[in-house]
């Protein structure tokens, strides 16, 4: 691609498809195709961000090294790694970038290297630190450091950064920016540190890039994709899902950002930043499927912690240690991507009753219990618990999977992940032999069953329908075969494949729902979502339609960036990524729908 020079405040918001994600698990980074990193958080997924040119402009925070003038790109990441390497060619010669977030210590550092590769490249460097999500400068200093080293610290109330390279920048318009050549052969390296204000700067930093590869690689390595079509895109999905599990606390983040708009300059922007059971459960059974059960066992342990006492207390999502005050707030000091605002920290959704997710977490433990995780006493306490307390409230209306946010309902998706709840605690039971009561759950699953059989299917069309009350369709129930409700090839389940193919699909992609309908409460419309279309692929495949299946899973593969990203919607009209990114929901459906073909071809 070629790129022209960097201007001085970006007017047009880049395309979300045109960034790259690099992280250390415990939070990320999103740099653009011109060498700036737009958006990072520190020092964890959820925290307040130092860059976020990606929500606003550049004097809102980013740091960027490119060369001035005009200049091709190409990027890749190194092998199966999260190192990113931009190549920029000039009209005098080449330099690559290498991005790369060490892993390996307690110490959070982004790391920037600088190779000329051919002739000599002008470069230009700025880094803008901005704190509390880039409304606020920060106190900076050029210091000595005991080891004869220059650097610079930004600080402001509890967060410190620390700038090191062979060359520092020069303060100017509450910035800091120098140009400088680089030669053919010649290496220069930056860093960025984060670390508590109060603390002493520390010393140089060992980079330790050769072993965060090396590390990344062989975790690839261990993942068996035998068969699966498109592997590199699954390997790539399977990391980006690793690289969104914090190291520490074990907890699964949707996304490492907030409020990239579903509808270009509308109010569909929320914060992704944090851990939903539903998303995190369903990327622990992808993750298990390809044979990485570590974080799994993680995962197990947050949860335990996350939602120990009352199981009435349940929440749907927490913070990444487990936190549950995620109070919604908006921030006025940033324009909005695209223009698209509000700009929202905290999500609303967090007090919402979402009675699926309670299967979803079931689906997770029976995975991990049938792997070589096995299961422990605590965690079949705690599903027992659940259970049990979901046997009292499973009637109660929700909000659905999709948080509406108008009338609460009776989803039917909702009623038939209750029924996977029961079913799954029975399994356990005559499987494993474990206590429970077991005759109890039997009879509320039959319940749940004949209830979504009468009330959540329309006879008439021959299908089910997204609620009790209503002859609308919706997305979700394409996971029905895969959760064991109803066999792919059931006349019901084939109905209902027809009439998401008749009222939901655009450009050949599913929406979630028909947003008119009025049942989410909010204005505007949204785009194909992008886990909806890799349900399609699994039902498809579940329904005999191999070719089909094998088409559509081809061509959403190649809505991966160049990068092998995905966001959370596609515009297949103006061939867009569209809301938060990358999306967890989008990599893990990708990993599912990859299985479900496992070792088939087209008819």
């Amino acid at each position: 691609m070629t790129v022209a020079a960097p201007v001085t405040v970006a007017s047009v918001s880049r395309p979300i498809e045109d960034y790259a994600m690099i992280g250390d698990r415990h939070t990320a980074a999103l740099i653009g195709s011109n060498g700036s990193i737009d958006w990072l958080c520190l020092p964890r997924f959820d925290s307040g961000s130092c860059f976020a040119a990606l929500l606003g402009d550049e004097d809102n925070g980013h740091w960027q090294l490119c060369p001035v003038g005009d200049y091709e790109v190409t990027r890749a990441y190194i092998e199966d790694s999260a190192a990113l390497q931009t190549t920029f060619t000039t009209p005098t010669g080449v330099v690559t970038l290498l991005d790369v977030m060490p892993t390996g210590d307690q110490r959070i550092d982004v790391v920037r290297r600088v190779t000329g590769v051919k002739g000599t490249v002008r470069m230009r460097h700025e880094w803008v630190v901005r704190f509390e999500y880039g409304t606020a400068n920060p106190w900076i200093r050029r210091r000595q450091e005991e080891t004869d080293e220059p650097v610079i610290t930004a600080v402001l109330g509890p967060d410190k950064l620390v700038l090191r390279g062979p060359r520092l920048p020069k303060p100017e318009n509450f910035r800091h920016v120098d140009e400088f050549d680089v030669l053919e052969g010649q290496i220069l390296t930056w860093s960025t540190t984060w670390l508590p204000s109060h603390f002493r700067t520390p010393g140089p930093h060992p980079y330790l890039v050769d072993e965060t590869i090396h590390e990344e690689v062989e975790w690839v390595a261990g993942l068996d994709l035998t068969g699966v079509p498109h592997a590199h895109v699954v390997r790539r999905s399977l990391l980006t899902l690793h690289l969104m599990t914090h190291h520490e606390t074990g907890g699964i983040v949707a996304a490492p950002t907030t409020s990239l708009p579903e509808d270009f300059g509308g109010e569909r922007n929320w914060d992704y930043r944090y851990c939903w059971l539903r998303d995190a459960a369903l990327t622990i059974i992808s993750l298990i499927e390809a044979g990485a059960t570590e974080e799994a066992r993680f995962w197990r342990d947050w949860l335990l912690r996350a939602v120990a006492g009352d199981p009435a207390d349940l929440q749907i999502m927490y913070a990444v240690d487990g936190a549950r005050r995620l109070p919604e707030l908006t921030l006025d000091g940033l324009r909005g991507y695209a223009g698209s605002r509000p700009v929202r920290i905290g999500n609303g959704a967090v007090g919402q009753r979402q009675t699926d997710v309670v299967g979803e977490v079931m689906l997770a433990l029976e995975a991990a219990r049938d792997s070589s995780l096995g299961q422990t006493d605590d965690t079949w306490n705690l599903q027992r618990l659940l259970v049990n307390h979901l046997a009292d409230t499973w009637q109660d209306r929700d909000n659905g999977l999709w948080e509406i946010r108008g009338p609460l309902q009776n989803f039917t998706h909702s009623r038939v992940m209750v029924w996977v709840a029961f079913d799954r605690a029975v399994k356990a039971v005559e499987r494993y032999s474990l206590e429970g009561e077991v005759d109890r759950w039997r009879e509320v699953r039959d319940q749940v069953r004949a209830e979504v059989m009468e009330h959540g299917y329309d006879a008439e069309r021959r299908t089910f329908t997204q609620h009790y009350d209503t002859h609308e369709v919706d997305a979700s129930l394409l996971m029905l075969p895969l959760v064991g409700f109803v066999d792919g090839d059931d006349p019901r389940m084939l109905g209902t494949i027809e009439a998401v193919e008749k009222d939901l699909m655009r450009d050949g992609l599913p929406l979630r729902y028909r947003t008119q309908s009025g049942v989410d409460g909010l204005s505007g419309h949204e785009h194909p979502f992008l886990a909806c279309s890799f349900w399609l692929v699994s039902a498809y495949a579940g329904a005999g339609r191999r070719e089909e299946a094998h088409a559509l899973f081809d061509r959403l593969c190649g809505f991966a960036n160049d990068v092998g990203l995905l966001s959370e919607e596609y515009d297949p009209e103006q061939h867009r990524m569209v809301g938060n990114f990358p999306q967890a929901f989008s990599h893990l459906t990708l990993v599912q729908a990859a299985f479900q073909l496992r070792g088939t071809a087209a008819d």
